[in-house]
């Protein structure tokens, strides 16, 4: 198996390292409008370096579109001529905002698709964790797409964190959600710990114990299966310390000022498509 990655960014990057786990690095190809970037992430990984994206495209069983969403139309327009002719490659796009339905139609024209021709295309939104193969990566995939294509793909990705597939109806609160999140939660941390200094705590340690404060709870969320609500009541006593802080952040809306945040980005993913 071959796999192509037009764009090494730092999802494109996180993807192929962990791809380079699964599969032999010589198999992975990478090209990037940044040539010296694309030669550093292969030089890391093993991988090789392409000089435009047409030869991403020859090379790929799977071709990854790791670029931005308002240079995407550009690539399609570059590789869809090899596209059209290879039957069994499959692009795997991770460009907020792109529907599936709105790549194939980029690639084939209106006579190709009244006549049920399309193209076999998987929609990935990933996080930055999977650098650390703690990642959350929300998959759709079209009908053209084999079964066993797909679990190829998921058994690509397995290193780089947990993957879900969803119907892509989903795809923009996910991209809001897991998607922008991790800086919503790195500016939470900035503030715990920020915080934590105000009150005297050296900066290294407020960071250490903010970080490790998160993932804890994280793990509590996720291995004992309660809801949040009961494991807030576990720490808060009557008159304590944790009911003190939870009024200072019901007292700014916090919840509620959450709540814009990701239905803010959610718009933004619609406007992008």
């Amino acid at each position: 198996m071959k796999i192509s990655f037009i764009g090494s960014g730092n999802m494109g990057f996180a993807l192929m390292k962990a791809a380079s786990k699964i599969i032999k690095a010589e198999n992975i190809f990478i090209t990037d409008a940044d040539i010296e970037k694309a030669r550093n992430a292969a030089s890391i990984i093993g991988a090789n370096v392409l000089k435009t994206n047409t030869e991403a495209a020859e090379n790929g069983d799977f071709i990854f579109l790791a670029v931005k969403p308002q240079v995407l139309q550009q690539v399609l327009g570059e590789i869809s001529p090899i596209i059209k002719k290879r039957q069994n490659a499959v692009l795997v796009s991770m460009a907020a905002g792109w529907s599936i339905s709105k790549i194939q139609s980029s690639i084939l024209n209106t006579i190709e698709i009244k006549i049920g021709k399309n193209i076999p295309v998987v929609r990935i939104m990933p996080n930055t964790p999977a650098l650390v193969e703690q990642g959350m990566i929300a998959m759709s995939v079209s009908k053209e797409v084999p079964e066993q294509k797909t679990e190829e793909l998921k058994n690509i990705l397995s290193g780089a964190g947990i993957i879900d597939i969803i119907d892509e109806h989903y795809m923009d609160s996910i991209t809001a959600l897991s998607g922008s999140g991790p800086a919503f939660v790195y500016l939470f941390i900035e503030a715990l710990a920020d915080g934590a200094v105000r009150t005297g705590l050296p900066r290294d340690k407020a960071y250490l114990y903010a970080a490790q404060t998160i993932k804890g709870a994280s793990a509590m969320l996720q291995e004992t299966g309660k809801h949040p609500g009961e494991l807030k009541d576990m720490v808060t006593s009557p008159g304590g310390t944790t009911i003190a802080g939870l009024a200072a952040l019901e007292d700014g809306a916090f919840r509620s000022t959450v709540m814009k945040a990701v239905e803010a980005a959610w718009n933004r993913a619609g406007q992008l498509s």
